[in-house]
């Protein structure tokens, strides 16, 4: 930002010193040499503004450029954490499912009652666990490959 104010700086003096020199040359009479001076002082000065406008025009559409890039990493991250915190609360609920069918299975084996049904959903909830973590685990994988996918494209 300091750079733009510093060209609007250096711009708006520009304009003042041309703006001077129109003055002089309309309040002194002329003579051939000071106005052609005068004139080649104000037409420097006029592609000096030039360049400064465009070099503000570059620097503005860079950081506009610039900015938007930053947006759409936010919104791209923001989803990235929406899943990730689905996956986390699917995985948390697989495995208060599991604690509760280890449970119950310890329950039965203490009383000595061999319960098929608690078996059968002990391991459904431990397979379903499995298959939560793995998807967990992808989805980080997935992430890291993304992540270095666009480093080596930068680099």
């Amino acid at each position: 930002m300091s750079d733009i104010e510093e060209f609007q700086r250096r711009i708006t003096g520009a304009l003042e010193r041309a703006g001077q020199a129109i003055d002089q040359l309309s309040t002194t009479p002329s003579e051939g040499g000071d106005t052609a001076a005068l004139s080649a002082e104000l037409e420097a000065e006029r592609t000096a503004n030039a360049q400064l406008e465009e070099r503000v025009r570059a620097i503005k559409e860079k950081q506009e450029t610039t900015l938007a890039r930053l947006e759409t990493e936010v919104a791209e991250l923001r989803e990235s954490v929406q899943t990730r915190d689905a996956e986390v609360q699917r995985l948390a609920s697989v495995n208060a499912e599991l604690r509760n069918s280890n449970t119950a299975l310890r329950d039965a084996n203490a009383k000595g009652v061999g319960d098929a049904d608690a078996v059968n959903a002990s391991m459904a909830s431990e397979l379903e666990s499995l298959r939560a973590q793995q998807a967990n685990d992808r989805s980080e994988i997935d992430e890291i490959l993304s992540t270095l996918d666009e480093a080596l494209k930068e680099a």
